[in-house]
């Protein structure tokens, strides 16, 4: 999409509700993602290739779950340049999520707030919609082009699966988008899942990295590839909190010789639930997670103690609160080894995914 065309979209946008705005934009995307249309929209991808968890990442700068939560319009967020895309969240069955009004913008502060709850049709049509891609065509189902953009398939639990049987849908999850995803991102950090942030707990954290290790052994045997596993961790954590996740995911994350064994990463992070920065504002009090820039700060204070305590080597993926090119760079320097974005692509348009690319590029350049 050329800078002009969504300066003029984007007010016909906002004056919609966000979650009509957000689906009329997807239904777009899907019906002109295998037309020559999307040319209208697409952009080309900036080369800044980095090797990270096993994978080739052709640039820094990916789409964050949540966008696309169905998995329709892999080729058509493709086209706007990202190095690598995440769909879903999925969960084992169809649910309809938290009743609606459930999205809600904060343009004072370029934020918005979503109580979605997961809302996805379940994995049969998740992995329907990934087999009919072109991009599964081309890459997935054949050999890879080693520049190819890659494609991470997020998963989480249903909302009436009780705590104690969790780790069952994040397995049942598992099983069914391994053959398909560059890697798997475990979601447990939603706010809008009752009591999901409990798995980030020690005991129950080390118990589900624990089965998923055991499953994912199975499945790279069966599979004949060793898919990375990314955890999405919540911004809304005590420094003692990070570090108990981050000792946890050492020891799956590193061999015995103490070195990154390309199995784990972290994404951090998800919304947070603070309504510090946005207080007095129109949707400041309703429920939900907060993303957009006032997420940034509290964002890269997690990345950077993660960065720490997890040593130079282990994959970050740094997400909240990227508004602007400086922002996916300060990110980077806090720690980040590649970014995603999602409320900016928002408010600024698919200009930020090639701007952000560019200047993390000229920013590492030597």
């Amino acid at each position: 999409m050329t800078l002009n065309l969504y300066t003029f979209v984007r007010p016909f946008l906002f004056r919609l509700d966000p979650e009509t705005a957000h689906e009329l934009t997807l239904e777009a995307l899907a019906r002109t993602q295998g037309t020559a249309l999307r040319w209208v929209y697409a952009q080309a991808r900036v080369d800044d290739p980095i090797e990270l968890a096993g994978l080739t990442f052709p640039n820094r700068v990916g789409l964050a779950a949540g966008l696309d939560k169905n998995a329709c319009c892999i080729d058509g967020l493709r086209a706007l340049g990202f190095g690598f895309i995440e769909v879903g969240t999925v969960t084992p069955r169809g649910q309809a999520g938290n009743p609606k009004p459930r999205m809600f913008r904060l343009p004072e502060a370029q934020a918005l707030i979503n109580r979605l709850g997961f809302n996805n049709e379940g994995l049969s049509a998740f992995i329907a919609n990934v087999q009919r891609s072109e991009h599964y065509q081309r890459h997935l189902g054949d050999s890879p082009s080693p520049h190819s953009m890659l494609l991470g398939l997020n998963i989480g639990k249903n909302t009436d699966t009780p705590m104690a049987r969790a780790a069952e849908d994040y397995l049942t999850c598992m099983d069914a988008v391994y053959p398909y995803a560059d890697y798997i991102t475990v979601n447990i950090s939603s706010p809008n899942t009752k009591n999901l942030r409990q798995l980030q707990s020690d005991d129950a954290l080390d118990a589900l990295l624990s089965v998923l290790s055991e499953r994912r052994e199975v499945l790279a045997h069966r599979h004949g590839k060793l898919t990375p596993v990314f955890l999405k961790i919540a911004p809304d954590l005590y420094d003692i909190q990070v570090d108990v996740i981050a000792q946890t995911l050492r020891r799956y994350g590193y061999d015995g010789a103490g070195h990154v064994n390309n199995a784990w990463g972290v994404v951090a992070t998800n919304t947070t639930i603070s309504r510090e920065a946005v207080t007095g504002m129109a949707h400041a009090n309703e429920t939900g997670g907060l993303s957009g820039a006032p997420v940034l700060p509290i964002s890269n204070q997690v990345i950077t103690q993660l960065r720490a305590a997890l040593g130079p080597a282990f994959p970050i993926m740094g997400v909240g609160g990227i508004m602007c090119a400086e922002d996916a760079v300060g990110k980077i320097r806090a720690g980040a080894d590649v970014v995603q974005i999602y409320t900016g692509l928002i408010y600024q348009g698919p200009r930020l995914v090639k701007q952000a690319a560019m200047m993390i590029k000229k920013a590492s350049s030597p």
